[in-house]
Order: C-alpha cells, then structure tokens, then sequence
C-alpha cells in the first residue's frame, strides 16, 4: 500500500536517479511537493466526476465535471513535466505551472460552490486550492 511518505520517497529516489539533474534547477523538495499535489488533484478530481456522475441531479453539476475533467489533465500533464528533469525547458515549465494554477482555482472555486451539498466536491476542492498554493509558489522560483 502506497502512502504520501512512501510517495515522497519513490519520486525523491527516481529524480536523484537522473545523471543530468542540473544544480540550478529548482528547490527539489518543491518540486516533489508540486508533484505530490498534482497527482493528489488530478485524483481527487477524477473521483469528483464519477461521485456527480452517481448523483441524481447531474444537470447542475454539469460545470464542476468539466472543470474537473480539464483540472485532472492539466495537473497530469504538469506532474509528467516536472518529473522529466533532462533538457528542462523552464518557459514550458513556468508556462504549465501557470496554466495548472489557474485550471486548480477555477476547478476550486466550481467545486467550493457545491461544497454544501456534496463531500466530494468539498474534497475536491481542497485538493484543487492545495495544489494552486503548491504550483504558484513554485512557479515563482522558476526562472523565466
């Protein structure tokens, strides 16, 4: 079974692995925090959609599954960049932390709205500020 700290582990041990790190990348413990939060939001969001899609009045739910289906790329997507550390692009770096902060705070904000009524939604919405905070931060250490 798999949990945060074994996650940590796993992801630390795999970038230390690779022989072209470059020492001004940025801080590593962000980088697997921002990993760490992308693959905790793109989970919670795939789980948001199936939970609204077994609700019994999907139609107004209808924003916050896409919003979550776009949120779960997104943040995918930028936990497979961050992870490949050889011939980083940092503009293609700093430019998916940006899009993955912004697909977090509308796909949040969607989500904090149903939070009243639906746990999953209000899970999910964690999940999606906690990575914003985490990627935005790291974005701003990033140099462009």
């Amino acid at each position: 079974m798999a949990t945060a700290n074994s996650t940590d582990q796993l992801i630390r041990r795999m970038l230390d692995l690779n022989s072209q790190k470059r020492i001004q990348e940025p801080d590593e413990t962000a980088v697997i925090e921002s990993i760490e939060a992308c693959i905790d939001c793109a989970q919670a969001c795939t789980a948001c959609v199936d939970d609204s899609l077994a609700e019994a009045e999907v139609t107004p739910l209808i924003k916050s599954i896409a919003l979550c289906l776009d949120c779960a790329v997104v943040c995918d997507a930028t936990r497979q960049v961050l992870t490949r550390q050889t011939e980083r692009d940092v503009d293609l770096l700093h430019a998916l932390l940006s899009a993955c902060v912004v697909a977090c705070r509308v796909c949040g904000a969607e989500c904090q709205r149903h939070a009243a009524h639906h746990e999953h939604h209000r899970i999910c919405a964690e999940a999606c500020h906690h990575c914003e905070a985490v990627c935005d931060r790291l974005a701003k250490t990033v140099r462009v």
